[in-house]
């Protein structure tokens, strides 16, 4: 399947500010990274931008920041990794309002070439999670920031956040261009050609937390796919509206009768949709999320009520068990 966008190639970025939405929500622990797959998944992309001469400023959103900004959810981590990456210093604005003058200083001072990072766009709450509830404000002034937006963000491109997809429109009125970097690239086309023209039997696995965000994915693969593995926090909700204990596991209670009539849809198409036979359980996630946690295994029909799921059980990941 053609991708149907323009591409970072198209760009003529010489001497533009270019935004580009990445996906560096990586884990911390004791404010050092742990993980440094998603920044070095950014780097073809930013590394192209500098090499055309563009001025880069590179955004994206690290945690839930359920209490407010806060310095252990900033991207000041990130900013000395990419400093690192890049070998060229990489400015951070570590300004809580993202947007605010600090900003605005920082890229009237770039030179072709250079890479500012602003503070984890998260820390506007609403203005970025809900920006038609907040008035579009946040949007408007990242686009006011940059010429041209590039988004790079595949974990985060399903999502209608400021800084994902109504920052387009206010670039598109400026006369921007809007584009995909080359991971969100990679991943549309493998993702395309694995859809429409699949090798059978099509086997398709979805995970994620929330069922919520996948209503549409899962109704149009039961209609491609031979066979979907439901698995992550999502298993919960399925693994509820087969009238299962889930303890305190994640669940989306408003869509119960969502899943109830995708595993319906699965018989009468004659298609197969899997569920975990066994569940890895413990008292709560552990705090930070790749710390330290003790994990037992039980049947996914046997979670203890005083427990929650974690994800897919150790009898498999091979070995999952059909919804009907």
């Amino acid at each position: 399947m053609a991708l149907n966008k323009k591409s970072v190639d198209d760009l003529n970025a010489k001497g533009r500010r270019v935004l580009v939405r990445c996906d560096f929500n990586v884990p911390l622990k004791d404010g050092q990274i742990t993980d440094e797959t998603r920044i070095v998944a950014a780097l073809p992309t930013i590394n192209k931008l500098i090499n055309d001469g563009a001025k880069v400023i590179l955004c994206s959103h690290l945690g839930k920041v359920k209490e407010g900004p806060n310095e252990k959810e900033s991207l000041a981590p990130v900013a000395k990794r990419l400093t690192e990456k890049l070998g060229k210093e990489v400015n951070f604005v570590s300004d809580y309002a993202v947007t605010g003058e600090a900003a605005t200083a920082a890229v009237n001072a770039m030179k072709e070439g250079d890479v500012v990072l602003l503070q984890n766009t998260r820390f506007r709450g609403k203005e970025e999670t809900k920006p038609q509830d907040a008035g579009e404000k946040f949007a408007q002034e990242l686009a006011e920031l940059a010429d041209d937006y590039v988004c790079d963000a595949f974990g985060s491109a399903h999502r209608a956040h400021a800084s994902v997809a109504v920052v387009t429109k206010y670039i598109t009125k400026k006369g921007g261009t809007n584009a995909v970097g080359y991971l969100m690239q990679k991943e549309i086309d493998f993702l395309g050609n694995a859809v429409e023209n699949p090798v059978r039997p099509f086997v398709a696995i979805l995970g994620g937390a929330k069922v919520a965000d996948k209503l549409k994915v899962i109704d149009n693969l039961l209609e491609k796919a031979d066979t979907l593995i439901i698995g992550g926090g999502m298993a919960f909700t399925f693994l509820k509206a087969k009238g299962y204990e889930i303890g305190k596991s994640l669940v989306d209670n408003e869509k119960i009768d969502y899943c109830k009539e995708m595993m319906d849809k699965a018989d009468k198409l004659g298609k197969k949709l899997l569920l975990p036979v066994d569940t890895g359980i413990a008292k709560s996630f552990p705090d930070p999320i790749d710390g330290p946690v003790d994990v037992s295994y039980v049947d996914s029909d046997k979670i203890p009520a005083d427990m929650e799921g974690l994800d897919i059980g150790d009898r498999k990941s091979t070995r999952l068990n059909s919804s009907h």
